[in-house]
């Protein structure tokens, strides 16, 4: 069958994705052919279309991470989903496309009353702020809890699951206008991130513990959470917004600049300030999908609310919706729709 995708020949640049039409074979005998119905924007798309992260393919690739859609064909060894389910799934890059082929355990059913807009917004966000906050930080009852980019998919997910252990949190964003919007999530406390962080954030603390760190700007903002954490804590470090440029392509000498000068932790001071530094890339999850189906399973039956949508495109303007999710000017997820 023929579909339409949005092909990279060569990262580097957001501009390089092009819009073919290509022949989607049968899916093999463990897998399904879903017709998506809405895609997922993440930030390591970005990444990897611009050639910036560590897992982008080197041939020619479909970026993409998840989507959600209707099962119209399976493989003869399928067992665990008939015709006309209704899935939400993730994908080791391919997912900017209108039909896809995909191993069965790498789908779940769409929850009852969500949309397929909902069911794309759900799986990378929740995993990684479980991952973070359960699997790596060990979060407790009670624990203070500090979220950068806090109001987006991951932010918001964060703070839910940490609400769910009485966690006091504290929520960062980089524009004034998504203070309310947080507030209104039931953060504790929210900082405006400027040159006022440092006093901002030991203000806040005022009294508490810093116990965990959910890290993805880096540079000053890395260096100023980790000095603040308390004995004990962790940091958390799940992506790296500060080498985002903001342009369509990577300006390769502000990049290096930035990477030269990124903020170092000595392994022996770790163990004198009794402190951790632990980082993680969702995607390496792809190989343990047992683990992924379990944690999956685990973030249901916390009954979360439903993800937040920022703001849906149609799949013709996919490129101007990778542009704005880049502009770091949404709240929650940013979703293309597919007719």
């Amino acid at each position: 069958m023929q579909r339409s995708v949005y092909r990279l020949n060569k990262a580097g640049s957001i501009n390089n994705l092009k819009s073919v039409s290509e022949n989607l074979p049968d899916p093999l005998e463990n897998e399904v052919t879903i017709q998506v119905k809405a895609i997922g924007l993440n930030f390591a798309d970005i990444f990897a279309i611009q050639g910036l992260y560590s897992a982008t393919p080197k041939e020619s690739f479909i970026p993409g991470l998840e989507y959600s859609g209707i099962i119209i064909k399976r493989g003869k060894n399928v067992t665990k989903y008939e015709i006309n389910d209704k899935v939400a799934g993730v994908i080791r890059f391919g997912a900017y496309t209108n039909y896809l082929n995909i191993k069965q355990d790498y789908l779940i059913k769409l929850p009852y009353s969500w949309s397929f807009e909902e069911g794309a917004a759900f799986i990378v966000q929740s995993l990684t702020a479980y991952y973070a906050l359960i699997e790596l930080g060990k979060l407790k009852t009670n624990s203070t809890v500090l979220i950068h980019s806090a109001a987006g998919g991951v932010g918001i997910y964060a703070n839910r699951i940490a609400k769910k252990f009485g966690a006091y949190t504290i929520g960062t964003v980089g524009s004034s206008t998504k203070i309310d919007f947080l507030r209104d999530e039931g953060y504790d406390d929210v900082i405006l991130r400027d040159n006022d962080f440092k006093k901002k954030l030991s203000n806040s603390l005022t009294n508490r513990s810093l116990d965990l760190v959910l890290e993805c700007i880096g540079g000053n903002i890395f260096s100023e959470s980790f000095k603040q954490m308390s004995a004990g804590g962790r940091i958390i470090v799940y992506g790296a917004a500060q080498f985002s440029t903001g342009n369509s392509r990577p300006n390769y000498l502000k990049v290096l600049s930035k990477y030269l000068r990124r903020p170092k932790v000595d392994p022996l001071s770790l163990s004198d300030k009794n402190k951790s530094v632990m980082g993680f890339n969702l995607i390496y999850l792809w190989d343990n999908v047992k683990s992924l189906k379990i944690y999956l399973e685990n973030i249901l039956e916390l009954n979360l609310p439903k993800p937040m949508i920022g703001e849906i495109f149609n799949f013709e303007n996919l490129i101007d919706a990778v542009k704005k999710l880049q502009a770091g000017k949404t709240i929650g997820k940013v979703i293309v729709k597919i007719d």
